[in-house]
């Protein structure tokens, strides 16, 4: 931690949130590293919080004790209005998740749930995304050569690979396709209709988790899915209470697929306005190399994240963070995307490099709420970029980078849409 204190600031700062910093943050971001690594600013939403914008007081900050997810330690009301957290999660009683909640019931339910994502059990899950994947490119590219790959590809393959892991069943699948897209679009659609959506989903998960405790059988069966699971955990001891079941499950669906969602349209979005790095991919899984194709995701992961801010932290004591002082009950969001492109920790951190080796990126967190769908995340992006590239090799942009257009919001970074053209794969290509 420095104890010395910040640079004195150069002019004003730059205008944080509008359409034109969504389309292009980072130099905003180069400016707070620069000129006020730890700076204080009103949200959209009218609350106030300090951004933490250098590497190394990101790294820091995520893993310091004295900074609570639980939204109760915030100085304001602002929480119980709903301007902090979750859309909706509050009206539909989904607070008691692992975003919002410090130890030691953070450990226990990351405890239970961590299970779901061991590499083990999500390597049996890869023949399913690989099947998903190719399933949804079938189908777009169908007689036509034009899609929307957000909405035809990156959105719908993260739903249904989750709604899966968790057991929903596939005639209910595309019920939370239609919820999840009201969740993502931060305000484009009708007003309150996020908090529906929630509500809806938080009656479903309760119904579901009732259905499958009915049925759960005496011992756990091969490949039991994960509310069984944790349904199965609850009734042995481990003081799950039906509401904790149905919030973790609801934020494991929130958080393991609008980030994917991101991942896979920022990645494809970056490899198709940097040729040569997509070319160098395109190399090297045609020679069946894949080790290109795991730096790769890192990188795109580090360069252009889904995850533009961490969320909501709150000193539960002064905290001196970059020789800032930070009062107790402030909120603290780090800015991934801005540390993550620090020079002082990646050598020409603008530079999108698929073999990039030291990338220690934050993308997915530091410290005991690293993201538990990691593994997943990475299972998904890797196999969705293989096989785009690999199926339609001439895939390109159908339209203008500077007429696409982010999706507002405050913790995620992602396109509103994604028009490409490519050559329609032969019958039969794989």
């Amino acid at each position: 931690m420095r104890d010395q204190p910040p640079p004195t600031p150069h002019g004003p700062a730059p205008d944080l949130f509008t359409w034109e910093f969504a389309a292009d943050p980072y130099p905003a971001y180069a400016w707070l590293r620069e000129h006020a690594p730890v700076h204080r600013t009103k949200l959209p939403s009218g609350v106030e919080a300090w951004l933490v914008t250098r590497y190394a007081d990101a790294r820091q900050t995520l893993a310091d004790n004295r900074l609570s997810k639980n939204p109760a330690h915030h100085d304001e009301p602002a929480h119980a209005k709903g301007k902090t957290g979750i859309p909706g999660e509050r009206q539909a009683d989904l607070m008691t998740h692992l975003l919002n909640i410090d130890p030691p019931d953070h450990t226990r339910l990351r405890r239970l749930v961590s299970k779901a994502f061991t590499p083990r059990r999500v390597a049996e899950f890869a023949p399913r995304v690989q099947e998903l994947t190719d399933d949804l490119i079938d189908r777009f590219t169908r007689g036509s050569d034009t899609a929307d790959l957000i909405h035809d590809f990156a959105f719908p393959l993260p739903i249904y690979a989750i709604c899966d892991l968790l057991g929903v069943p596939r005639e209910d699948q595309d019920d939370f396709r239609d919820w999840a897209g009201m969740m993502i679009r931060h305000g484009g659609g009708p007003r309150g209709g996020v908090a529906r959506s929630v509500k809806k989903m938080r009656g479903y998960l309760a119904e579901l988790i009732h259905r499958k405790r009915q049925a759960l059988p005496a011992e756990p069966v091969p490949g039991e899915d994960l509310i069984s699971g944790l349904i199965r955990a609850s009734d042995h001891g481990e003081h799950l209470t039906e509401n904790e079941a149905a919030a973790m499950a609801f934020i494991l669906l929130f958080a393991g697929f609008e980030t994917t969602v991101n991942l896979i349209g920022n990645g494809t979005y970056a490899l198709l306005t940097h040729p040569e790095q997509r070319e160098r991919l395109q190399r090297a899984l045609a020679e069946g190399d894949r080790g290109l194709l795991e730096t790769g995701v890192e990188e795109l992961l580090r360069f252009d994240g889904p995850v533009e801010l961490a969320t909501w932290r709150f000193a539960t004591e002064p905290v001196v963070i970059g020789g800032q002082r930070i009062e107790t009950g402030d909120p603290v969001l780090v800015v991934l995307a801005a540390a993550d492109r620090d020079p002082e920790r990646f050598a020409d951190p603008d530079t999108l490099d698929l073999g990039r080796r030291d990338n220690q990126h934050l993308g997915y967190g530091h410290g005991i709420h690293y993201c538990l769908g990691a593994p997943l995340a990475r299972l998904e992006g890797q196999t969705a970029l293989a096989t785009l590239l690999t199926r339609l090799p001439d895939l390109r942009l159908a339209a203008d980078p500077a007429e696409l257009r982010w999706r507002g919001g405050l913790i995620m970074r992602g396109l509103r849409t994604l028009p490409v053209e490519f050559s329609p794969p032969r019958s039969g290509q794989t």
